[in-house]
């Protein structure tokens, strides 16, 4: 499990996170919603070690990560997805898969599951990554982050941008890897996916979690929908 305990953080003198409290166990979505500048990148971002604490605690497995280097958090098991994708544009899919794979010295078996997850990129591994499309270029993300074999999975606006069939095969992949056991924690803002995938949601505004709630049974117009994430 993936615990946060009063995290603050924030850039520079700014604070942007004040108190955030959040569980993401295994095999579960944890779908993290509110408005624009709410805090949920800032989030992610502080679970992966790229923004400092200044209070707080983050404990994965029951161990402290928040005071290790980014590339130390992928190495004890957690993917990040980052809003963008933030792709090595003039590498080859195989080339950005193989980066993932380096990264907590994964081989060919693993390669070979990710790919099964995402066939179509198969079809690709000689293409440069700048020249997939945009759902492609999403697929490959993920697929990249697959490949440190994560216990815990960040995504960070995965839908944004893309057509309703790549929707339907992020929506799918995160099923997927729920149902391997691993703990996802999802930014969304779109209702509907957030609602197909997720176990529980952590409503964000002004840099604290203001409600969580469990997802079954919850409507797109629920109240806490539109309370926080609503215009």
């Amino acid at each position: 499990m993936l615990e946060l305990r009063g995290v603050r953080a924030g850039y520079g003198g700014v604070a942007v996170l004040h108190g955030i409290d959040l569980d993401a166990p295994a095999g579960r979505v944890t779908c993290v919603m509110g408005r624009n500048g709410a805090g949920k990148t800032t989030l992610v971002r502080a679970i992966m070690g790229l923004v400092p604490l200044a209070a707080g605690s983050i404990r994965l497995g029951g161990a402290a990560i928040d005071r290790l280097p980014a590339h130390e958090v992928a190495r004890r098991g957690i993917g990040y997805v980052p809003q963008g994708r933030r792709l090595f544009g003039p590498l080859t899919v195989a080339e950005n898969l193989e980066i993932g794979l380096l990264a907590r010295r994964r081989g060919a078996a693993v390669r070979a599951r990710v790919l099964d997850l995402f066939p179509r990129l198969g079809e690709r591994l000689g293409q440069v990554a700048a020249t997939l499309s945009g759902g492609e270029q999403q697929m490959l993300a993920i697929a990249r982050a697959l490949c440190l074999e994560p216990s815990v999975l960040l995504l960070d606006e995965p839908t944004e941008g893309l057509q309703p069939s790549m929707i339907a095969l992020v929506r799918d992949s995160v099923l997927r890897l729920r149902a391997a056991g691993v703990a996802v924690v999802l930014v969304e803002q779109r209702v509907e996916t957030a609602l197909a995938v997720a176990d529980g949601l952590a409503f964000v505004t002004r840099g604290r979690v203001v409600e969580t709630v469990a997802a079954a049974g919850l409507a797109a117009d629920a109240p806490q929908v539109a309370a926080h994430v609503g215009v």
